[in-house]
């Protein structure tokens, strides 16, 4: 009675008995253990210390602060695994997206995964869906948007820390057998091609590979666009996507500047007349009167249209129309108004994919119809798509609307009582991948842990809400924070420097005209340019 233990558990592993043995001995006893746990919480401490935030809403500084990061990268980069999945493979959109959250506190992982990704590129431009690293066991598939998360990502990583390096990087691609016409993907294991190139043409052959169109001028559809599910549209080789439609536009449009970095104006000049014609053909055959559609099938006819009596709207095309910076602004406010009335259910805090979900109708759009009514992407919270919302909403000033969705999906508001907790199922401190829309279930969260969206949460909150963005040795500061908060404040961490800020909002109206004031000295515009000198710098920023 009353005695206290101490237990201590070593969990490793080794590619031999031996090994493993010998590591174990190294870490027993209590000693070994303190220290490496001190290693461990260290390590931690310094990403998760990179940006410390401190707003009047408690949930939202849990999150940001320390458990999206760390859902991240032990899951989605270190284990790439979970209870849900559990593969252990790359995924190629799946990680380069998920680096995208690191440029603040870890950009070198995100440079590390841009040279990975490129090295599981084919030499006809199209890429690994998904491998695995120690046997490079793959599937080479039809999916469309795949191969452009290379340029994308890339486009972003330059912007944020101003690395041009790693554009004349050399990577090998891979050699394998191409689909037949009747294949939608194969399993192999393609051998790695004698022929190299810099991760600049990497990305300008993946661009290539991308620039394909049905007949009314929109990307094909291939067998998924992100949404692998939807993998029958384009069984035929002419089904289109809108949604890759809007996500194209912006890699080209984003694309362009690298091209002019790398002295090549003329193929820059060639992404931005594409864009535009990419833009052009979707407000001309994509807009519904109240929203844009999804795709168009093979035969034609559309998808995610008021014609349709399942998946009459679907979340994606609205919120890139807006994401992408391609879309008419008046239709783009329109189509978010309609993805609010239709896909918004405050009741249920959800944000669904889309709606209705599909059961019975034809066309079938592929095996997204597989799942039941209402579960995962068929209709379901799609959170990685919930998150684009936001962002689009964020996008569009509409801070009120941004900030209560943020709110209602994040994991911590599900579980503040006891009703709630037993609805939600699910640990309230990382993000879902999804969460169930039809009763008996609708709240109930779906597959945990392994999930794009928290890389996309952590963006949201801090480049959307926040406002904060990262452009080389700038830091730009444009919040879109509710009326409710008058302040917040976060420390930046620049090499061994601090800047340490207080965002003041006293008229509640958001940042109309941002005024920083720096050690005392005021600034022009919206920016502070960050020095290393190792001292700390205070920072009063005014929204007016």
């Amino acid at each position: 009675q009353g005695e206290k233990k101490e237990i201590i558990f070593i969990i490793g592993e080794c590619g031999d008995y031996e090994t493993a043995l010998a590591l174990a001995r190294t870490y027993t006893g209590k000693k070994a253990a303190e220290e490496s746990l001190s290693k461990a919480r260290e390590y931690w401490s310094n990403v998760t210390g990179q940006l410390k935030i401190n707003t009047p809403d408690a949930a939202f500084n849990l999150m940001m602060n320390g458990w999206l990061l760390y859902q991240i990268i032990s899951c989605r980069i270190q284990a790439r695994t979970a209870f849900y999945q559990n593969g252990g493979a790359y995924g190629f959109r799946d990680q380069l997206q998920d680096t995208l959250a690191l440029l603040h506190s870890r950009s070198d992982i995100t440079r590390q995964q841009i040279l990975r990704c490129a090295s599981r590129q084919f030499k006809e431009g199209d890429v690994q869906h998904w491998w695995h690293h120690d046997s490079g066991k793959g599937v080479r598939t039809r999916i469309t948007d795949d191969l452009l998360w290379l340029p994308y990502t890339t486009a972003v990583y330059i912007r944020a820390t101003g690395d041009l390096s790693i554009l004349h990087e050399e990577v090998n691609f891979i050699e394998g057998e191409e689909l037949s016409p009747e294949e939608k993907e194969k399993y192999t294991i393609p051998k790695i091609s004698e022929e190299k190139a810099s991760v600049y043409h990497h990305c300008l052959r993946a661009i290539a590979r991308a620039l394909k169109f049905g007949e009314h001028g929109l990307p094909l559809m291939g067998a998924g666009d992100w949404n692998d599910g939807m993998n029958s549209v384009g069984d035929e080789g002419k089904g289109e996507s809108v949604w890759l439609a809007w996500f194209l536009y912006k890699v080209l449009k984003d694309f362009a500047p690298v091209c002019r970095m790398m002295g090549e104006p003329d193929k820059a000049e060639m992404f931005e007349k594409t864009a535009e014609g990419i833009v052009e053909n979707v407000e001309q055959h994509a807009w519904d009167g109240e929203w844009y559609i999804r795709a168009f099938f093979d035969n034609g006819e559309p998808l995610g249209s008021r014609q349709n009596d399942e998946c009459r709207i679907d979340s994606v095309s609205q919120t890139w129309s807006v994401l992408s910076g391609g879309g008419d602004r008046e239709r783009a406010h329109k189509a978010m108004d309609s993805l609010y009335k239709y896909l918004v259910r405050e009741e249920d805090r959800l944000i669904m994919l889309l709606t209705p979900p599909f059961d019975k109708s034809k066309p079938d759009p592929g095996y997204i119809k597989g799942y039941l009514p209402g579960v995962r992407e068929n209709g379901g919270q799609y959170t990685h798509a919930a998150v684009w919302a936001i962002m689009a909403f964020a996008s569009l000033g509409m801070k009120e609307v941004a900030y209560r969705l943020y709110n209602m999906i994040n994991p911590v508001t599900h579980a503040q009582n006891f009703a709630d907790t037993m609805k939600y199922k699910q640990e309230p401190y990382v993000v879902c991948a999804d969460v169930y829309s039809t009763y008996p279930h609708a709240g109930r969260g779906g597959w945990s842990w392994y999930t794009g969206s928290a890389s996309w949460m952590y963006q949201a909150g801090v480049e959307y809400i926040l406002g904060i963005r990262r452009e080389k040795d700038m830091l730009y500061l444009k919040p879109v924070i509710p009326q409710e908060w008058k302040n917040f404040s976060f420390t930046y961490r620049y090499g061994g420097t601090r800047y340490i800020v207080d965002v003041f909002n006293p008229k509640g109206e958001g940042a109309q005209e941002v005024e920083i004031i720096i050690d005392g000295r005021k600034l022009q515009g919206n920016g502070i340019k960050m020095t290393d000198d190792g001292a700390d710098h205070f920072v009063m920023v005014t929204l007016n």
